[in-house]
């Protein structure tokens, strides 16, 4: 018998034993299997379940090194993190995250909610499932967890305190390295699809507007601390069903620029239009779905612009932030910082070493370089043109746009309508 009391990488064998000298959550007489699920890039997830009632928990470890790769060394104090960050965004936002029952600082792990009833928002995108409440659920946790956070709301020496203890020096590099820097260079741990690599070569790496602004980009990601970030906010960080969402995962958790967790959401949904157009047969079908994640785009937006304002007046303490017009500077600050992360979401995926299935589960060579040039072109214009990008129509068009550089005809759904905003209340 293990006495777990030296951190060692566990199997699923070692996590029932674990389970059972360590947990007081199952019965005495529980039949335990163990399976390890996780398909991320950094950790190991493992999921118990009592044969005889059905009770389930997730255990999620943190290893010396990623998954992805050895070459990447990462503490495991990223699992206390993400323990604490879900603890902290359960409180602000509640009902969407999963429960933390508890964290094991010597295995580097923590004992979760298993949310085996929903489904990764990626996996369901791709199968072009849609969810009409996600737009509504997304922005009350981005405006919960962003503006809750911050100077504007709470006390600076306790805002001061949290920035130091979520510091999450490793994590944050592996960002200033794959989301600012690679993917803008031709650095040789990129992964380029060989039918894009010419226009890589021309429109992003022989730039230098674009290396400019990826710059001061990187360097604002560096010192802004702003809001306590989610750090890694895409549709494969988020469980979802027809009538939840649980945002998982905060491992890369830190203050930074509070846009980024809005701009990372907004790729991922360009991403899904993308594929569904090169991999949805019938046109009405097509065309519905597309326009579905078109609103979607548009709404994250709009609800957030509505929310973030509403709950800036429920909820600001800070004296100057209540000066004329302060409110929307701040609000417009974060929308272009939103801008600038969905460009640096868009490019990084495509060229650097952490693709989206979205893109590479598209067979057709010539498609997917048609998908990955209107991916790296509206990634382009959302950094570039930041400053001018405000609203869930500027959102949706900076896509369409980019779509008619490449396609003609009736192969993407392209509507000029007004959107209208779906919520619950």
């Amino acid at each position: 018998m293990k006495d777990f009391t030296t951190y060692f990488t566990m199997t699923e064998k070692d996590v029932i034993e674990y389970v059972q000298k360590k947990l007081d959550i199952f019965e005495q007489n529980a039949e335990l299997e163990c399976r390890e699920i996780g398909d991320g890039n950094l950790n190991y997830v493992f999921r118990v379940v009592d044969q005889n009632s059905g009770q389930s928990v997730i255990i999620k470890q943190a290893g010396p090194v990623a998954r992805i790769s050895d070459a990447f060394k990462v503490s495991p104090d990223r699992n206390r993190i993400e323990s604490e960050a879900l603890k902290l965004q359960g409180e602000l936002a509640p009902g969407f995250v999963p429960k933390v029952y508890s964290y094991d600082p010597i295995m580097n792990c923590c004992v979760m909610d298993d949310l085996s009833d929903h489904e990764i928002m990626r996996t369901a995108l791709l199968k072009h499932k849609k969810f009409p409440l996600f737009a509504d659920h997304i922005t009350t946790f981005l405006v919960n967890t962003l503006l809750l956070t911050s100077d504007a709301v709470i006390d600076h020496k306790e805002k001061k305190a949290l920035v130091q203890k979520f510091t999450n020096s490793e994590l944050c590099e592996i960002t200033e390295d794959l989301v600012y820097t690679e993917p803008f260079y031709d650095c040789e741990q990129n992964d380029v699809f060989p039918e894009t690599r010419e226009f890589i070569r021309e429109e992003i790496w022989n730039d230098s507007k674009l290396a400019l602004e990826t710059a001061k980009l990187k360097f604002d990601f560096m010192t802004k601390a702003q809001s306590l970030l989610h750090g890694d906010l895409h549709t494969g960080s988020i469980f979802i069903k027809e009538d939840s969402t649980k945002i998982i995962d905060p491992e890369f958790a830190f203050y930074g620029p509070a846009g980024f967790d809005i701009g990372n959401v907004i790729a991922n949904l360009i991403f899904a239009y993308v594929n569904a157009s090169f991999t949805i047969e019938v046109q009405e079908t097509k065309e519905d779905y597309m326009q579905y994640i078109q609103q979607t785009i548009s709404d994250v937006i709009e609800l957030f612009t509505k929310k973030f304002l509403h709950a800036w007046d429920e909820n600001i303490k800070e004296r100057t932030a209540s000066a004329p017009s302060f409110k929307e500077w701040y609000l417009n600050s974060i929308l272009e910082d939103a801008s600038a992360a969905a460009g640096l979401e868009l490019c990084r995926r495509i060229i650097g070493i952490a693709h989206v299935k979205d893109i590479t589960s598209i067979e057709n060579k010539e498609s997917r370089a048609l998908a990955e040039k209107i991916c790296l072109t509206a990634g382009k214009t959302f950094i570039l043109e930041r400053a001018n990008i405000r609203t869930g129509d500027d959102f949706v068009n900076v896509l369409l746009q980019s779509v008619r550089k490449f396609i003609e005809g009736e192969k993407f759904y392209d509507s000029s309508k007004s959107h209208s905003i779906r919520t619950t209340g």
